[in-house]
């Protein structure tokens, strides 16, 4: 199954479906890696907060692709806002996933109630870090709409990307908004709602009258949609069963019936990116 690439604003590419390792435990990163990268898994989406970088890195190092195969994305750790921190724990990030360059990074959290606010000296570090050649591309995780007019109205580079909370009970319509607005492509966290898809009753009627399932159909309708996704699995099954949505279709009422599943705010499974302050 081939998995598109979608062009970003900087010139560079990314392919719409990647492997999330958020939560998978670091010894048993590098193996449920491989078995992703066997399975056909190309983009590889972890971060400093997870833990796991360098399993994720044994496992690029022992696969034997090509460097130019893989799309490789982390992110900063809430720590390390500070710019002299923030420059440490990047090169930090290479050593561990053994690379020279990622080609994605991420500030993970924009904490705006921490570090005085100040969330553009933390993306100054990451623009810092592109001009070095540390990262092909930089984006942001978790920003709000107004968190990223700010970062690009006090510096003028845009974000290639924002990773946020979407699935079928939080759209986050906003953020996505936002994104579109400045070029921005939205990657989707928590894109089957932590499996709580595999019990609503429109999906599932859906996912019965197209011949899949309910996972699946949630994937397929953030694909029509334009998100990135990146489901996470530990089951080399599920693994190819998240890969096998590139081969059918959601009609424009399938999909508009998925989006009318949204909660707003009370959907969230996650926190909300204007309180949410913690450093480990």
């Amino acid at each position: 199954m081939t998995v598109p690439n979608i062009q970003l604003h900087d010139g560079t590419s990314i392919p719409q479906l990647g492997f999330g390792v958020f939560q998978v435990p670091p010894p048993e990163t590098a193996a449920t890696v491989a078995q992703a990268l066997e399975v056909g898994y190309r983009h590889i989406d972890t971060a400093q907060m997870y833990g796991n970088e360098a399993g994720v890195g044994e496992a690029i190092r022992e696969s034997g692709l090509d460097r130019d195969d893989l799309y490789v994305t982390t992110k900063l750790n809430n720590s390390f806002h500070r710019p002299d921190d923030a420059r440490r724990e990047i090169d930090a990030s290479l050593e561990r996933l053994g690379l020279d360059q990622v080609d994605l990074f991420l500030i993970h959290w924009p904490l705006p109630t921490q570090y005085d606010g100040d969330f553009v000296q933390t993306w100054r570090a990451l623009i810092e870090a592109q001009e070095a050649g540390k990262a092909r591309s930089i984006g942001v995780s978790n920003f709000q709409p107004a968190h990223l007019e700010r970062i690009i109205e006090e510096t003028g580079v845009v974000p290639v990307v924002n990773q946020v909370e979407v699935h079928p009970f939080f759209t986050n319509e906003a953020v996505r908004a936002a994104d579109e607005k400045h070029g921005v492509l939205t990657e989707a966290w928590s894109p089957i709602a932590k499996g709580a898809v595999t019990d609503d009753a429109t999906i599932g009627g859906i996912a019965s009258a197209v011949g899949r399932t309910p996972a699946q159909v949630t994937l397929r309708w953030h694909i029509q949609r334009g998100d990135i996704v990146f489901p996470k699995s530990m089951k080399a099954e599920r693994m190819r069963e998240n890969l096998e949505i590139f081969d059918f279709d959601l009609t424009e009422d399938q999909v508009a019936a998925i989006s009318g599943l949204d909660r707003g705010e009370e959907g969230r499974t996650g926190p909300n990116p204007d309180t949410f302050d913690w450093i480990p």
